[in-house]
Order: structure tokens, then sequence, then C-alpha cells
């Protein structure tokens, strides 16, 4: 595995230990604010497409990057975060789909080596969501942890008619930071959460 500066995405800056995620009602738009409420991100599914595509934008509109799924029906599969200004892919995430818990891998595009993992808390939590009507309002908590399973940061969601959720970085010593925050943002859109 490279060194954390090898996966900054340019054009953005994702220097701040906390975030604000929020989605919008109509449909699959998003944006992140920074610790001083500064949209520094916005995203949104593009529409009929074969294959989910999300491309996202800084504060600007200028495209920094999109994440794109690996096939055409991808309920567990990956999904592979392109940097819009080099056109390098940056990491791949890997959902590893499950009624009792979500869990995502975060691996190096090239090499295919584990960086991080996000996982959700709670599995009682996870299947209401999946499975009860109106279970997506019920809010989520995932923990993010690096490649050894050590604790880096959190992702907490809020009791909201639209998807509201703050992510918190503890310690990003030993993972990349952007690409870390950057999927933790496009988690909700791949899972329609």
């Amino acid at each position: 595995m490279g060194t954390t500066s090898d996966y900054d995405i340019k054009g953005i800056d994702l220097s701040d230990d906390s975030y604000t995620v929020e989605q919008s009602l109509v449909r699959n738009k998003y944006k992140a604010m920074d610790a001083a409420g500064n949209v520094v991100l916005r995203g949104k599914q593009k529409m009929l497409k074969m294959k989910e595509e999300f491309p996202f934008v800084d504060a600007n509109d200028n495209e920094v990057f999109q994440v794109k799924a690996g096939g055409i029906i991808d309920v567990a599969g990956n999904y592979v975060l392109t940097d819009s200004k080099t056109g390098e892919d940056i990491v791949i995430l890997d959902n590893d789909y499950s009624i009792f818990q979500d869990t995502w891998k975060i691996r190096d595009a090239s090499t295919e080596a584990k960086i991080a993992e996000i996982n959700s808390q709670g599995a009682l939590v996870t299947i209401a969501r999946n499975v009860v009507p109106f279970g997506g309002w019920i809010p989520h908590k995932y923990e993010i942890t690096d490649q050894d399973g050590n604790h880096v940061g959190n992702i907490d969601g809020q009791f909201s008619l639209k998807d509201r959720y703050e992510i918190t970085i503890d310690d990003a010593s030993t993972v990349p930071k952007e690409p870390i925050i950057a999927a933790a943002m496009v988690i909700d859109a791949i899972q329609g959460n």
C-alpha cells in the first residue's frame, strides 16, 4: 500500500475532521458541508444509466470525482472512485451485502489491498432499516476502521425525513483521509439509505 498522499483527490480539500451530509427530499442528490457549514461537495445519481454512476462536484460545480458501479446490477458488488482531474482510479468500494450488517471494504484500486472498512453497528437496526416499512427513517450508525480493524471514525445518522448524518474522523494517521470521507458520503447513495 502506498502513502496516504497517494490517495489524494485533486481539486478538493477534505482536511477537516467532521462533515455533515444531507440528502435532498426529491432524489439521490447530496451535499456535504465542512465543520464551518460550507458546502464542499455535491453529488447526484445520474438517471437512466445502465450502471449506477455518481459524479461529485466541488462548491464551484467543478467535477472532482465520480463513483461507478462495476456491473449493471450490483446489489453486492464493487464501485470504483475515480479522480476526475487525473482520470485515475483511486479506490474500490466493495459491498459485502448482508441483511444483518452493512460492510464496505475500501481497497487500493491498483493493488486491491484493503485500506479501511466501514461497518454498520447493530444488527437489529440494520435489519429494521432493510425490512420494516419506513425503516429507512431509522438513524444508522457506522464505524470506520483501518486495515487492521483499529477505530478511525464514525458515521452517525440523524432522525429526519431526509438522510442527514455526521462523519467524524478521530484518527486518520494510517488511512488516506480524502477517499475514506468520500467513500463514506457515497455509501448512502449507493445503498439507497
